[in-house]
């Protein structure tokens, strides 16, 4: 049996082993949940076998691989090393995906905003005919200038019947007059031409226009589409005025 006076000898050698082996204890368990919660890498090689490591694995730098949770859990995978060919060929694929996303977008957003435009066949014949006949007022200005000069030149032609026998003896300012006349009358016929071509120009667009709303205005659940759904697009241009 220990006396009170050797068991107060021993006390501090009793506690300085507690203190130790608790230590000892807590680095321990702290290095256990370390190594517990370390994740594992895994993947297949080239050969088929399952590979797996607590860092990246360097035989499966050409193919993907798995990070994986203490859980058991798939944290990330790690796509595969590529080559500069492989990266730039990849860059340009996703940027030719990313340009596919922008172009589809911009489409829907074009699409919206002509619905908002024409929600019914009405408001889109009413602007065509809105457009076609500034057109026509403009042919129309321009023809009565083409009418006004083949006047002139009519007076011009018959001022010149008086020199009929020698044409040389006309006045320089006569000729002048008719040369005058003769460009002017060219840059009108060339001008109603051009506009002639823009009515055709308004014309298509206004029909490819109608062909796209036609597909839109059932999905948008508008009610004044179904009679656009049957009605002949009116995509006949007006005719010229006379010149």
């Amino acid at each position: 049996m220990v006396s009170i006076k050797d068991f107060l000898l021993l006390l501090p050698r009793l506690v300085k082993n507690v203190v130790i082996t608790g230590t000892v204890a807590v680095a321990a368990l702290s290095l256990s949940s370390t190594v517990f919660a370390q994740a594992i890498y895994s993947c297949v090689d080239g050969s088929g076998r399952k590979v797996t490591a607590d860092r990246p694995i360097a035989e499966c730098r050409d193919r993907a691989q798995r990070e994986i949770n203490p859980s058991g859990t798939v944290k990330r995978v790690l796509e595969p090393s590529l080559t500069a060919d492989e990266r730039a060929a990849k860059e340009e694929k996703e940027k030719r995906a990313a340009e596919l996303r922008e172009r589809e977008v911009e489409a829907k957003r074009r699409d919206r905003a002509l619905v908002l435009r024409y929600p019914s066949r009405d408001t889109h014949d009413k602007e065509r005919a809105q457009a076609l006949g500034q057109i026509d007022e403009v042919i129309n200005a321009v023809s009565k200038r083409a009418t006004e000069l083949s006047a002139q030149r009519k007076a011009i032609t018959d001022d010149l019947q008086f020199y009929k026998s020698d044409p040389t003896r006309a006045p320089a300012t006569l000729k002048r007059r008719l040369e005058e006349n003769d460009s002017n009358q060219e840059i009108q016929k060339r001008f109603i031409a051009e506009q002639d071509m823009e009515k055709k120009r308004v014309n298509l667009r206004f029909d490819e226009e109608l062909g796209k709303l036609r597909q839109l205005w059932p999905m948008a659940g508008l009610e004044s589409s179904k009679a656009a759904l049957v009605t002949a697009p009116a995509s006949a241009p007006a005719s010229s005025p006379k010149k």
